[in-house]
């Protein structure tokens, strides 16, 4: 089964509203299982537009276990300190399984 990933772009607009939205949605995250495998403040654009000044990655088990995060009550509970402090996109993407060599 592929992982699941959470990948949010964030235009800050209140740097200690989104302080305190990190410390609530911690313990989400680690009750979700959720590893954070980015949170970058100035992603490299290579191509194209890219929204906001902060990128995140979160990796999950599997896309139901992403989905599963986002929609717990614990996250909920954390969601609209980061909707108060920042313009947000939001993304779940499920991971590619690469198929053995040789086939």
């Amino acid at each position: 089964m592929p992982k699941g990933y959470v990948i949010l772009t964030e235009s800050v607009r209140d740097p200690a509203g989104m302080d305190a939205y990190s410390r609530a949605a911690g313990p989400s995250m680690a009750e979700g299982g959720a590893s954070v495998l980015a949170a970058d403040g100035r992603p490299q654009l290579l191509e194209g537009e890219w929204h906001g000044d902060r990128t995140v990655v979160l990796e999950f088990d599997s896309v139901e276990a992403a989905r599963a995060w986002y929609e717990s009550e614990t996250y909920g509970r954390a969601k609209p300190l980061r909707h108060a402090a920042a313009d947000t996109n939001a993304v779940i993407v499920s991971g590619f399984e690469m198929p053995p060599r040789g086939q």
